[in-house]
């Protein structure tokens, strides 16, 4: 647990660096310069993943069980993952109507995944990992829409075409990610 713990602890504090101390993150963009520092953040961010799942798998060897979810938990899990995957495509695709009026659908499709996976499962680590994710995502988009209000950001307009392409995309990455991805990385298969 403690391995899940510490890449928890990396993660967040690298994602809410920015956020709360954004005058230490200015400087360290001019020491390193910005390639410097997003190099930076991602070996840190790689790193944290590593731990979050070696971590994770290491406590699936023997889980402590708070409660046993219904099957039916299993099925709306898989139709939440739906939106949280099309969110996530709406976030590096330019030019969408989600990204216009959500604005920060990444954050969006982190907490549909964390509330997901929450619900379906009930072990002490999946609370943890998935409860710290969902408690970060939600106090992440408070502060980034907080932001955007001060700073009067206002997104581009979006178009359809660009919302039918995230659309399609994060179908398909929805039935990849379900029907292989998933048991390839995570070893459970969504739909048995």
């Amino acid at each position: 647990m403690y391995i899940l713990l510490t890449g928890l602890l990396i993660f967040f504090a690298c994602h809410t660096f920015r956020w709360l101390t954004p005058y230490y993150r200015d400087r360290l963009i001019s020491l390193l310069g910005m390639r410097g520092y997003k190099a930076l953040y991602s070996v840190i961010s790689l790193i944290a993943l590593i731990f979050i799942i070696w971590g994770y798998s290491l406590s699936r060897a023997d889980p402590v069980l708070l409660w046993l979810p219904p099957i039916w938990t299993r099925h709306l899990a898989a139709l939440l993952m739906l939106p949280a995957m099309i969110l996530l495509i709406a976030t590096y695709l330019p030019g969408t109507y989600l990204k216009a009026r959500l604005h920060h659908p990444m954050l969006l499709a982190v907490k549909t995944w964390a509330l997901a996976h929450l619900i379906s499962n009930g072990t002490l680590a999946d609370v943890i990992l998935f409860g710290s994710f969902l408690i970060w995502a939600i106090a992440g988009f408070i502060y980034c829409r907080r932001e955007d209000n001060l700073k009067g950001f206002s997104a581009p307009p979006g178009r359809v075409r660009r919302d039918m392409l995230a659309l399609f995309s994060g179908v398909f990455l929805y039935f990849v990610f379900t029907f292989y991805l998933h048991e390839l990385l995570i070893g459970v298969r969504p739909f048995t």
